[in-house]
């Protein structure tokens, strides 16, 4: 088993890893850093749990492999997004794993109890739809959520059937159906407190991801 002091080197090695790649990263394309600073990433989670220096070097592959990258034309889309929705109550953000996500609030999105699309959620899809054929790499993930009002039986179903909603309005503007994953949560994922008309409005939503997989060049 490893001592505190040999964890600690450990701990160091991969820490510096990561100020070697950051700060070689200036002269990178962005795919290039993403790659570099994922994979630093990856050195100090295997010097944090591994028991080796083979362990260090391991996790930096798995940086370098995995993850997604913020790219140009991913921070154009969010902005891009930002524009379409200002004013609407959607939020747009940049997650912590570097996607784009769209939380699309009830008023938005669906009525009770349905999955037909609004009117108002036309737009802000179109606008999504745009330009995604010319990021090949790119990932859709579509979710939808419910109040807690009514059973499982009914929730999850509908759930699923307003995220396909939104998957086949996007299909028909062009967006390649390969590429876009549904998924339904039911009542099981709240934002909000279910017990408020307000907090249930918040609950009833669908959250779309766009994410882009760093190619190697």
């Amino acid at each position: 088993m490893k001592t505190i002091a040999s964890k600690t080197r450990t701990l160091v090695f991969g820490v510096s890893a990561v100020a070697l790649l950051v700060s070689g990263c200036a002269n990178m394309t962005e795919t290039q850093r993403s790659s570099a600073i994922g994979a630093g990433v990856g050195a100090l989670a295997g010097a944090a749990i591994g028991d080796s220096r083979e362990a260090t070097v391991i996790g930096a592959g798995v940086g370098a492999l995995g993850g997604y990258i913020w790219s140009t034309q991913m921070a154009k889309k969010k902005a891009d997004m930002e524009r379409a929705t200002a004013g609407t109550g959607v939020d747009v953000m940049q997650t912590a794993d570097n996607q784009l996500k769209l939380n699309i609030p009830s008023d938005i999105s669906f009525d009770i109890n349905r999955f037909d699309i609004k009117p108002n959620m036309r737009p802000i899809l179109d606008q999504f739809a745009q330009g995604l054929s010319s990021q090949p790499n790119t990932e859709i993930r579509i979710i939808g959520h419910t109040d807690s009002t009514g059973s499982d039986s009914i929730n999850d179903p509908l759930s699923v059937n307003r995220a396909a909603s939104a998957r086949d309005y996007l299909v028909a503007r062009g967006v390649d159906g390969r590429r876009i994953q549904i998924n339904g949560r039911g009542s099981h994922e709240p934002i909000a407190d279910n017990n408020t008309e307000r907090g249930r409005a918040q609950n009833r939503r669908i959250e779309i991801f766009l994410a882009e997989r760093s190619v190697a060049r």
